[in-house]
């Protein structure tokens, strides 16, 4: 069943590619008293994720730290290389975006974010998203209703704010 606006998100552990390699990251502990933008796609070095989505976070990561949010996320069912190496590229990371590995897809199935679509090669995926949490709880929900990128871009949720 997909989250709604009221719901604690689930604390599952993501992977981060640190210096040394991949680092856990507790995500009730990342939220925990503070407000997070997450967004979910479908993967890293995939069309629309790269052309439209995440450039539409970095350059409204400003915005978001002007109106008190700590931490935006970017999170795809990738694997923690493949998430570290696409915040380098993209410029994501020197944005300060956030880069997290759901490897095993355990956030976006227990949000109800999951999909496939094996014609395309993504298999066990993300539907595209952006939410912000206060305190772990959802308090803004954009669950992309198309294949683009309107309404969980940077630009749109920014707004909503």
């Amino acid at each position: 069943m997909m989250i709604s606006v009221g719901d604690a998100l689930p604390d599952v552990t993501l992977l981060e590619m640190g210096s040394d390699g991949p680092v856990p990251v507790s995500l009730g502990a990342r939220l925990k008293g503070r407000r997070v933008v997450i967004f979910g796609l479908p993967g890293a070095f995939t069309g629309v994720c790269s052309t439209s989505h995440v450039p539409s976070f970095i350059r409204t990561r400003s915005g978001f730290a002007e109106k008190g949010v700590d931490e935006v996320i970017c999170l795809a069912v990738n694997d923690p290389f493949v998430m570290g190496a696409w915040g380098e590229t993209t410029g994501a990371r020197a944005a300060g975006i956030t880069m997290l590995a759901d490897a095993a897809g355990a956030f976006t199935q227990a949000i109800g974010m999951d999909y496939s679509a094996p014609e395309r090669g993504l298999i066990g995926r993300s539907k595209r998203y952006a939410l912000l949490a206060e305190d772990g709880v959802v308090t803004l929900w954009h669950p992309e209703p198309d294949r683009g990128c309107s309404i969980s871009g940077g630009e749109a949720l920014l707004d909503a704010i």
